[in-house]
């Protein structure tokens, strides 16, 4: 019988291409199910074969467990107490482990044996397929369509292995017939119960990525670093990317020779179109490049929120914005900065009210006139918060400012901040919530709404957006999220 395991054993491991030890592991189990199931007794049995012999020991296990155990069976447990009586070395979580007679192996059930081995070896041939692929997660897979499943196509990779391409995951508008070569960006696998689950994408702005790495050679040699991407798939699509060889036109080398490179790339997302610009450091000029082909006439950059006013000609504002917001929206997500965009007109007006705004705050929390106002304000002082703590040699720096006159402002300033954040405790033990604690409230907005007598996040909640964007100057999108959150307490 010794004989025959390693036979057996040889023969699977040679038939499922699985290493011989997880043969013996299937083995032993199918043993030990065996032996429990002809003793009609619900023990634990262990089986242990030899791997170079092939001869094999049974033993029957009892796990040391406390007198709380709720899972307590006299078949598989013995209480600690009773285990002290016969060693007392043994504790909780120890086994006691008992040699019993081996069933031969010629009197298992033929086909029980079989059907757990084969059993554990679909086990190892699945986590075999999830171990392989986990490896390939960020690349790109190429399969055949086998079938379509209520709108996910199901993408046969050979070997019997499986990639699905959710709805949401195709190109809209893309069609798929049987049979045809699909190529998808692997993003999830998954260990399922019927086998590895392989998810696969042709929306994501990796494939995108991925993409140009086979049609570039100098980004497939990370001479040319692609970094980011943002798409509208099967419409448009941006990439930026960067060099460290002064030498080397990034954009250029993309594009290719008549643009067959990023045609290539175009083809194989059913003609989505793909605008390549250049990386730069300086955040203002990234996002410059980014809205090509619009020119971008003035930018208002606001650190504080992440964003960014764009001021457009009228003639090209049509396009800054795209087709239903596309291009905006595109190279929002390719830089990573919220677009605001506008013609120059009305970037004047805002900017108009934003400085008339925090001149009024200057002029009543600092007790001065409009004129001196406006210098503040010009020499980009934006919160009292600024006044009062920048170092003196700054204002000094000022056409007209002596040293008396910056102590004063200083003063003025440190009191009214004072003022406002006695004020600001006098409304928390109320039980009302300053505005200055709403998530995306900044210290510039807290100026502005105190002086318009906006305290509370209450008083916030009951503003319109009208209000908060003729107060604050942000775009229609953001006050509205702003006066939400301030709600959020209503819907509680």
């Amino acid at each position: 019988m010794s004989k025959e395991i390693l036979l057996v054993v040889d023969a699977l491991a040679n038939e499922k291409g699985v290493e011989k030890e997880i043969v013996f592991e299937a083995v032993e189990y199918a043993l030990a199910t065996a032996t429990r199931k002809a003793s009609e007794i619900d023990m634990d049995v262990k089986v242990n074969i030899d791997r170079k012999t092939g001869e094999y020991d049974t033993f029957r296990r009892w796990t040391v467990v406390d007198y709380d155990c709720e899972e307590f069976n006299v078949e598989q447990h013995i209480l600690e107490g009773t285990a002290k009586e016969r060693d007392e070395n043994l504790n909780i979580g120890d086994e006691i482990i008992e040699p019993m007679e081996s069933l031969p192996f010629g009197r298992i059930g033929a086909q029980t044996a079989k059907q757990v081995i084969i059993q554990k070896l679909r086990e190892a041939e699945r986590l075999k397929v999830v171990e392989e692929y986990q490896t390939q997660i960020g690349e790109i897979l190429v399969g055949t369509v086998k079938r379509v499943d209520r709108g996910d196509v199901i993408i046969d990779l050979g070997d019997h292995i499986e990639a699905k391409l959710a709805k949401p995951e195709q190109i809209p508008n893309e069609f798929y017939k049987i049979g045809e070569r699909v190529k998808g960006y692997l993003y999830e696998v998954t260990h399922m119960p019927r086998g590895p689950q392989l998810f696969v994408s042709r929306a994501h702005p990796k494939l995108l990525i991925e993409l140009f790495k086979v049609e570039v050679p100098e980004v497939a040699d990370n001479i040319i670093e692609i970094v980011s991407a943002s798409r509208d798939p099967g419409q448009r699509a941006k990439i930026s990317v960067r060099t460290a060889d002064p030498r080397l036109d990034p954009i250029g080398a993309c594009i290719g020779m008549r643009g067959s490179r990023v045609q290539a790339v175009t083809n194989e997302l059913s003609g989505e179109r793909v605008d390549v610009i250049k990386w730069d450091e300086n955040e203002a000029q990234y996002v410059m490049n980014a809205m090509a082909p619009a020119e971008v006439v003035s930018i208002m950059v606001d650190e504080d929120v992440h964003s960014m006013d764009l001021a457009i000609s009228d003639e090209q504002l049509s396009q800054a914005i795209g087709r239903g917001g596309q291009n905006v929206r595109l190279a929002s997500e390719l830089t990573g900065w919220e677009l605001n965009v506008m013609s120059e007109s009305e970037m004047a007006e805002k900017h108009k009210k934003e400085t008339q705004t925090l001149m009024n705050e200057f002029i009543d929390a600092l007790s001065i006139d409009a004129e001196l106002a406006q210098v503040l304000v010009e020499e980009g002082f934006v919160s009292l918060d600024e006044v009062a703590y920048v170092p003196n040699s700054e204002m000094l720096a000022i056409d007209g400012f002596d040293e008396d006159l910056v102590a004063t402002l200083k003063e003025r300033a440190k009191d009214a901040m004072l003022t406002r954040m006695i004020a600001s405790e006098e409304i928390e033990e109320s039980g009302e919530v300053p505005v200055s604690k709403v998530e995306g409230v900044t210290a510039e907005m807290v100026s502005v709404f105190e002086s318009n007598d906006v305290k509370t996040q209450e008083d916030l909640a009951e503003l319109s957006v009208e209000e908060v964007t003729e107060m604050t100057g942000l775009s229609e999108k953001d006050a509205g999220e702003l006066i939400m959150t301030a709600r959020a307490p209503w819907f509680e």
